[in-house]
């Protein structure tokens, strides 16, 4: 009897860890499969998608588009000081992600410049709920 409620133990704590769920996005080469995975993400808020990506998101900035155009954000995982130095061959993976909702704030000037670029958990709460229209990945190697 003793063994049996040992065994249904380990069991269970098996099935436990195993039924974690794991984030789509555990590198940043995985990026591609929010865009394979795209209808999941589609008229759902922007958290959900944020919840699968394992990998920090360094920079961040949301562009407001022309009338009639979805607003988007474009995601990075390396910062924008990062950026700006030029690495020959170094792999840019970016992730634009379009919304219905317009994102102003970046275009504006309003958003203070010491974390103009930076993608904070504050964001995370005020863009959160926008709707997902399209996501898009783009990879371009530097020379």
């Amino acid at each position: 009897m003793k063994n049996i409620s040992k065994i249904s133990a380990l069991i269970v704590l098996f099935i436990n860890i195993s039924c974690k769920a794991q984030q789509m996005v555990q590198t940043p080469n995985d990026v591609y499969k929010l865009k394979k995975n795209e209808q999941q993400f589609l008229n759902k808020p922007l958290k959900n998608l944020l919840k699968e990506i394992k990998p920090e998101i360094k920079s961040a900035f949301g562009t407001l588009s022309s009338v009639g155009y979805p607003s988007y954000f474009s995601f990075s995982f390396i910062n924008s000081h990062e950026l700006k130095q030029k690495k020959e061959g170094r792999k840019l993976i970016g992730l634009y992600v379009y919304v219905k909702e317009p994102v102003d704030e970046w275009d504006y000037g309003t958003r203070p410049k010491e974390i103009e670029f930076s993608w904070r958990k504050e964001d995370v709460e005020k863009y959160g709920n926008f709707t997902v229209v399209r996501i898009k990945v783009i990879e371009r190697i530097e020379d």
